[in-house]
């Protein structure tokens, strides 16, 4: 390959794409040229139209600028089949705007897969089924995403509208910290100026967010992590359905399938437990019993709505198309 001009421009422009900044030594070793080579290569990706960036001196190296337009992405198998799974789910996404470009790319990139990497993202499609969202789920407005996204990055503040699910609306000036999902949601973790206090975000109730103009220090996060502070926080909500579960499994075999889920131990045995769970409607309960199913045999003592429901379920699961 190194006595390849072309297949090494290509290995070239594939190891320029995986990090900022690399050293001419570094690039030289990887490729098992000299350095006088890789000079005459970056020439040539550069007459090719790819812009990139030299730096002088012991701390300087070569980068990819940012040009007119997006160069040919080179991926090897790992990449190119997380690709094709990454997109193959955002086309299910709860983001207004992306399912069509997703699959448009999803489209793309498959039909350049060899077969042997086609057969695994194939493999993985067809035996994992998402499950969809909610008609009443709301989704997520692409541009406000980036805008918090860009807070969180930056260390700015943002303001904007905010919609409890009573319905009341208030402007909110926030400190943005981290954007965290959970269960095909967003929510933002915030420290809330006017509350002196930090505050989850559910990212469909919030509108309008524009940047403040103001940097700030960031704070440390309770417990010092993002994703911890939110799930605490959803699961001290107060929940408008609850339900009494009876499950063949130990307490402590349940913590992932209930990591997100507000719910309370009510008696534990050696192999069996009992538990009540909470959350927003029954739609969303039957959702968490089939979670626990797929886990332990689990029975609804109460309600007889969820009972009735999750009954439904089973028998449109097991029903010949």
């Amino acid at each position: 390959m190194p006595n390849d001009p072309t297949a090494r421009a290509l290995r070239l422009l594939s190891l320029l794409q995986t990090h900022h900044l690399w050293r001419g030594a570094a690039l030289a070793e990887c490729l098992e040229v000299t350095e006088r080579t890789i000079r005459r290569d970056i020439d040539r990706l550069r007459d090719l139209g790819y812009p990139v960036d030299a730096t002088p001196g012991t701390d300087g190296g070569y980068r990819l600028a940012i040009g007119a337009h997006l160069p040919p992405l080179l991926l090897d198998d790992d990449e190119a089949v997380a690709v094709a799974i990454g997109l193959r789910y955002a086309a299910g996404a709860a983001i207004v705007g992306t399912e069509a470009a997703s699959l448009r790319s999803l489209t793309k990139i498959e039909s350049l897969l060899p077969d042997r990497l086609r057969r695994q993202v194939s493999a993985l499609h067809s035996n994992v089924t998402p499950v969809p969202l909610a008609p009443h789920d709301e989704s997520i407005d692409p541009e406000a995403l980036s805008v918090l996204a860009a807070a969180c990055r930056d260390n700015e503040e943002a303001r904007f509208t905010y919609r409890r699910s009573t319905g009341e609306e208030s402007q909110r000036l926030v400190e943005p910290h981290q954007l965290v999902t959970a269960d095909r949601r967003w929510y933002l973790v915030a420290w809330d100026l006017r509350r002196h206090d930090w505050r989850t975000f559910r990212l469909d109730r919030l509108s309008g967010p524009r940047l403040a103009g103001r940097r700030f220090s960031p704070r440390t996060i309770p417990g010092g992590n993002a994703a911890g502070f939110v799930a605490a926080s959803l699961g001290s909500m107060l929940r408008q359905a609850e339900a009494t579960l009876a499950i063949s499994a130990a307490f402590a075999e349940l913590d992932r399938v209930l990591r997100w889920v507000e719910h309370t131990l009510i008696q534990s045995e050696t192999a069996s437990c009992v538990i009540k769970i909470r959350s927003e409607d029954l739609g969303r309960l039957a959702m968490t019993v089939a979670r626990i199913a797929l886990t332990a045999p689990v029975a609804v003592r109460e309600p007889a709505e969820l009972a009735d429901t999750v009954r439904q379920l089973a028998v449109n699961c097991l029903a010949e198309p």
